[in-house]
């Protein structure tokens, strides 16, 4: 590892490394078994915030990945921690569905329309006109503009969807406000997943299957960057970025046996 720590935490990215489109990725089953059995602290990574973790629990399971619920760390989690450290009890309207409104609820939030501190937007899959609408004035009238992720589109079995950041953009189109985006590639979604385990950088690994997103917010975050090629960037798109992996391997199942 580069005179780095030996690993003590891991961190994967779900969708692209554990699962793909449903299915898990061979190797993935042995490898968060071999997470278990070794004691060693690890979080799921995932951008969506629509699902709560025991809902993404029970979805792994299905595909025959057994992953405790409070191994699990989504945008909506690490949205509600930074809320309730900048503005502990404050108040909230909130886009998304009840991945989003119960971390925020289980934050001391209250969730209304009148006089928000913040505007917080999500992913769901029924994106309201009439809800954006409220949400544009709401910013107007002075409510500070979070969103969970900036991914624009999700994939879907009928094609891609507009996601948060696609959204997000149509508020900001709208108002002229940024949102401040919580999840990746913002590193502060690894540094939350960091302090829910009580981790540390220098011996902590981030598994990824995209560059623009998992190996450059675990780059900036000062983690030990591993890319997998079971997801959406192939070999020959790596040399296009100006920062690289600190490994790369075919799958997760080359990594097992790193988990000392």
């Amino acid at each position: 590892m580069n005179e780095r720590k030996s690993i003590e935490c891991w961190l994967s990215d779900m969708d692209g490394v554990l699962v793909h489109e449903g299915r898990p990725v061979p190797g993935a089953d042995e490898f968060i078994r071999r997470l278990r059995d070794s004691g060693k602290r690890f979080l799921v990574l995932t951008n969506n915030s629509i699902y709560t973790p025991r809902d993404l629990s029970a979805r792994l399971r299905g595909a025959g990945l057994e992953v405790p619920a409070e191994s699990i760390w989504t945008s909506a989690l690490a949205t509600a921690r930074f809320l309730e450290d900048q503005r502990p009890g404050g108040s909230a309207y909130v886009i998304g569905e009840s991945g989003l409104t119960t971390a925020l609820h289980e934050s001391g939030y209250v969730l209304t329309d009148t006089d928000p501190d913040y505007v917080v937007l999500g992913e769901t899959r029924t994106y309201s006109f009439t809800a954006i609408t409220r949400a544009i004035r709401l910013i107007e009238a002075g409510s500070r503009f979070i969103a969970t992720n900036p991914d624009p589109v999700g994939p879907s079995a009928e094609g891609s969807l507009p996601a948060c950041g696609a959204v997000a953009a149509m508020i900001t189109k709208a108002t002229g406000v940024e949102p401040y985006f919580v999840g990746k590639p913002n590193p502060m979604m690894m540094r939350s997943a960091l302090n829910a385990i009580d981790g540390h950088s220098e011996s902590t690994a981030m598994i990824g299957d995209r560059m623009d997103t998992d190996i450059v917010s675990g780059m900036e975050a000062g983690l030990y960057t591993i890319l997998v090629l079971t997801g959406v960037t192939t070999r020959e798109q790596i040399d296009r970025y100006p920062f690289r992996p600190s490994r790369i391997a075919a799958s997760v199942a080359e990594l097992v046996d790193l988990v000392e």
